[in-house]
């Protein structure tokens, strides 16, 4: 397919681009933590303006049972019903490329290496749009939301049975009971930033993950860290904090790791009208290409509802997306509002030294 305005096959370069890897996110996919949810995205087609919706959240049934001594009534109970409400994110970028670049390299094609590397641009721009997410997540207020941000953050950073504030093989286990109590089977994965991962490899608190292949068994590369697959991403929060004041202030580099279960972010391509097009402007520098591209997704934190109480426009940016504003936990409608447990979201994180 010749790379040019003129030849360009959209649905075509679509499918070539699908069949890129996406480097940072495919393993964060596989690991199940995103689960798709395609049967919305007929609900937040562009052309029908489906920004915003809510899906309900099916309660569970509860309640002590009666005394059946044949003059106890029996009374019935139902359940509760929670309404999750989450937001399409929207976002588009483009390149050009002037035919005198074309021409003075002997015709090497700067669009068909913008085209190879499209993949992993939206993959990255994926993964920032969910670590905003995590962000505001853990940035609720409000008595009920803080349960869930209170309780699914553990902080070593003083703790000294950490070994001065970093992980080591108890964190995680004590973190994600801290989080979900006897539920907390619920978490498969652990995601952090390579300084934390690093540290944790030199203490020998991972283990690395092997197969065998026709009697052969090799490394895959992989690693766990309290049972759990480990990933490593430095788009992980780093930051830098001041402990102290005045001539004993110091600055601590503060490492935030996620912890997440099945189906903690739940996933839907929404779709546009014209995802790929290439134009062609014959007058300016002489000449010159233009690819733009559009997306349209949707992620949703299981058990947490976008408020949309901060946002400017029908598709929130990444500092939106971190305003702890506009998250709340799932809750009930009626004239009595009750709040999903927060033992049941598969969301919890660490804040740590390495």
């Amino acid at each position: 397919m010749p790379f040019d305005s003129k030849n360009f096959n959209a649905e075509v370069f679509g499918a070539y681009v699908d069949r890129v890897p996406n480097l940072r996110l495919t393993r964060l996919l596989e690991s199940g933590a995103i689960r798709p949810r395609q049967d919305l995205a007929a609900s937040m087609r562009d052309e029908v303006g489906g920004n915003y919706i809510s899906t309900p959240l099916l309660g569970l049934i509860d309640g002590a049972p009666m005394n059946y001594d044949g003059v106890t009534d029996i009374t019935t109970r139902s359940t509760t019903t929670y309404m999750h409400s989450r937001v399409v994110v929207g976002r588009a970028q483009s390149w050009e490329e002037r035919d005198f670049s074309y021409d003075i390299t002997g015709g090497v094609d700067f669009m068909e290496n913008v085209a190879q590397q499209l993949a992993g641009y939206w993959a990255g721009v994926d993964q920032d749009t969910i670590v905003a997410i995590l962000k505001g997540v853990f940035s609720m207020t409000g008595t009920e939301n803080l349960k869930f941000v209170n309780q699914h953050t553990l902080d070593i950073r003083a703790v000294q049975s950490y070994q001065l504030g970093y992980m080591d093989e108890t964190t995680i286990n004590t973190a994600v009971q801290k989080a979900s109590g006897d539920n907390k089977g619920i978490f498969s994965l652990v995601i952090c930033h390579s300084a934390v991962a690093t540290h944790l490899e030199n203490a020998n608190a991972t283990a690395r993950v092997k197969v065998t292949e026709n009697g052969v068994e090799r490394d895959t590369g992989l690693r766990t860290l309290s049972g759990k697959m480990l990933l490593v991403d430095d788009s992980m929060p780093v930051e830098e904090v001041t402990v102290g004041e005045g001539a004993e202030a110091t600055t601590q580099t503060v490492y935030t790791s996620y912890i997440l279960g099945t189906g903690a972010i739940e996933y839907t391509n929404c779709g546009v009208k014209v995802p790929y097009e290439m134009s062609r402007d014959p007058a300016k520098y002489g000449g010159k290409d233009m690819l733009y591209t559009r997306q349209r997704k949707c992620w949703a934190p299981y058990g947490i509802s976008f408020t949309k109480a901060n946002m400017e426009t029908s598709s929130p940016e990444n500092d939106e997306l971190s305003d702890g504003d506009n998250w709340e936990l799932v809750k009930s409608g009626g004239s009595v509002t009750q709040y999903l447990d927060h033992r049941a979201i598969p969301i919890a994180r660490v804040l740590s030294l390495g």
